[in-house]
């Protein structure tokens, strides 16, 4: 068996392996996400500058970090490629909040269970668990994930269903 008798089967390759594709600057939209400095960011403001002596348009894009709220600027030729990330949303009914703060969620899809991610910090995190706390009728929690990171966003009330 020579080294080029391999069978290798390629068709079954996770359509979804990628965290990120590519995509033209000018082609990018208020609203849309895209990579700035290695983050995942959602464009809040953008603009385009004339072409320059060098012949080129500028696109001025103004985001915000989907994790952390921060806001990255970031400057481009508009015929160059930049990287967007793959952002998925995913609702899981919220079953526990530990000591540690780590919840206990369940997909409503699929009804697995999920048991690591943290309740989030600050206000989202404390009125999330006043919520649950109170129990109204179940919490559903919005978890967001790009570029192996996620984390829970936003939650609602589960509807009741007569």
């Amino acid at each position: 068996m020579s080294d080029f008798d391999h069978d290798h089967d390629f068709a079954n390759g996770e359509a979804s392996a990628s965290t990120t594709y590519p995509k033209q600057c000018s082609a990018l939209r208020k609203g849309e996400f895209v990579m700035i400095r290695g983050r995942p960011c959602k464009i809040v403001d953008m603009s385009t500058s004339k072409t320059g002596k060098h012949g080129h348009a500028k696109v001025n894009m103004a985001a915000l970090d989907i994790f952390t709220g921060k806001k990255l600027e970031d400057i481009s030729p508009s015929t160059h490629n930049m990287d967007c990330p793959v952002v998925k949303r995913k609702e899981f009914q919220l079953l526990a909040i530990n000591e540690d703060a780590y919840v206990s969620l369940m997909d409503l899809e699929t009804c697995d269970t999920k048991d690591d991610l943290k309740l989030p910090e600050g206000e989202l995190g404390d009125t999330i668990k006043a919520a649950f706390e109170k129990d109204e009728a179940g919490i559903i929690v919005v978890v967001v994930s790009a570029i192996g990171e996620e984390a829970i966003l936003s939650w609602k009330v589960m509807s009741q269903k007569d």
